[in-house]
This record gives structure tokens, sequence and C-alpha cells, in this order.
């Protein structure tokens, strides 16, 4: 049945029968009969069905809400049976934010150097779409922010507090100062990253605090995309400092620290609220606490 309340989850997370069989590896003949028998045995529709997907049926809704418990709960149990007889080992899947993937790095190698059986699959991602995708089941953990906006029922543990810098390049007059104002970057040639990015929505509200309106003449999902064209000069952005530092290394970029608004957020690691959590990833939190005690 667990297999079944699988596909369940993966068609009404596609909102399609065919990438949902996609993603499960499964050919679509298989899957709709599997959904078929999840009805057959609860006894009520989960799915409308015309031509194609319509949608979840009001009983679909809230039997989806179980179906994510009862398999997170057998994934966990699996995962416990396997540590009482090979030890920690196992995927672990982590989806972070852009600014957070050097600790990202930090916490996976030191993870993997106190359990080197386990596997990372690291993906960077909105914090919105951390969150769906915790909710769906697609990750296990998540790096993202823990006190700017509502995360719902989670385990968290802080690991850093986000703190902003300008980058600029080496010949830019900006590079000379020892500090400047948001106020100070009112018409400049700004690149950052894209609005649907809790970091661009936190830099929004610095700038709206310090009555400036930013000109962002090139967005970006990715930080490295936004060092490269500060490197090509005529740019600057702002990062988070250790994003910054490791992004300048080698390079003629210089690191300015904003000063004024007092804006610092904590960023650490979001797993579902679950008790007991899976071996792994309650090794993983335990890593993640060490990390910020560093």
């Amino acid at each position: 049945m667990i297999n079944k309340l699988e596909m369940f989850i993966a068609v009404a997370k596609e909102g399609h029968f065919g990438r949902a069989a996609e993603t499960l590896g499964i050919t679509q003949p298989t899957l709709s009969p599997g959904i078929k028998q999840v009805e057959e045995s609860l006894g009520v529709q989960l799915i409308f069905r015309g031509s194609r997907y319509g949608g979840l049926t009001p009983e679909g809704a809230r039997a989806l809400v179980w179906a994510r418990r009862l398999v997170g709960d057998a994934r966990a149990f699996r995962e416990e049976m396997r540590v009482s007889r090979h030890g920690l080992s196992g995927h672990l899947r982590l989806a972070v934010i852009p600014t957070a993937l050097t600790w990202a790095a930090k916490l996976s190698a030191r993870f993997a150097e106190a359990h080197p059986k386990v596997r990372f699959t690291i993906l960077s991602r909105t914090s919105s779409e951390i969150l769906k995708m915790l909710e769906n089941l697609e990750v296990d953990a998540g790096l993202s922010y823990l006190d700017n906006e509502p995360l719902g029922r989670m385990t968290t543990a802080p690991i850093y507090t986000e703190r902003y810098t300008l980058v600029c390049h080496a010949d830019n007059p900006l590079a000379l100062q020892s500090q400047v104002t948001w106020a100070d970057l009112a018409g400049e040639r700004l690149c950052l990253l894209t609005p649907d990015m809790q970091n661009r929505r936190i830099i929004n509200q610095c700038f709206m605090e310090a009555d400036v309106t930013p000109d962002a003449l090139i967005e970006a999902n990715s930080t490295l995309v936004l060092a490269a064209h500060v490197e090509q000069g005529g740019w600057v952005t702002i990062l988070p400092s250790d994003m910054a530092r490791f992004l300048s290394v080698g390079k003629r970029l210089a690191i300015v620290p904003i000063m004024g608004a007092h804006v610092e957020h904590i960023v650490g690691l979001v797993a579902p609220f679950r008790e007991p959590h899976t071996p792994v990833l309650d090794a993983l939190l335990t890593q993640a606490a060490g990390l910020n005690r560093a």
C-alpha cells in the first residue's frame, strides 16, 4: 500500500498523471490502477478525472495529509531497520537557499567525515520551494531562513546569522570606502537575486527603509552569476558576508560592509516535525547544532 500512496502523492504534486509516472520511473498504465486501488481500499474518490487530471476531491485533500505522514513514517521505519543492521548509511537529500550553499558544504563535509556511508544530494532552491519539497517528501531537510517568514510545523537547528555586504569591482570608487549605507547605493547598477528569493525580499525591504528604489539591471537565481557580472565591472551586488568572501577569492572584487539598518537573519537546518526522526536525519540535526557552536 505504501508504494500506492507514493503514487498518489506524486500525482497530487505534479498535477499530471504522465509527469507523476515519469518522476516515479513507472508507466502511466501502472500508475492509474495503483491510484484506483487506493480509492477502492478507502472507499472514496481521491482525484477528479476527466480526459486529464482534474484536481483532488475534498476527501483526496484530507487523504494527502495522511498519505504524506504514512509514507514518511514508513521511510523512517525502513531507515531505522537499516541502521540497526548496517550502521548509519543511506542518502540525504538537502535543498538549500543560494546564499547558504557554502554552509551546506561545511555541513555535508563534516557530516561525511563522521558518517562516510551516507551520500548527499544538494539542490539550490528558493525558501518557498524548500518548504514545498519538504511537504512533498522530495527532500529530507532544507537549509533556509528560520526567522523571516513562517515555516509551519518544522524542526529547526540554527547554524549561522546572515549579514549583508556590498560586493563591487576593485576599480569601483565604492571599493575605497570603509563602509557604505543603503542610501549610498541609490543609482548604482545593481545585479541581485530574483524577486522569488527571500534574500531579495530582505534586501528590497532594506532599500525601502532607506527610501531607495533599487535598480536591478541584472537578476539571477545564482550568486555565482552575480559575482561574475561584478567581476566584469560596471555592476555591484549585495551578498551575505560568508558567500561574498567565498566568491571573491582570487578575483579583483572588494567587499564593503553595509551600515545603517541593522539587518541580520538566522539561517539553519529545517526538517519536517516528526518524532522520532530517522537516525540519519537526527544525526544531521545534531551536526548542524554543532556547526552553530563551532
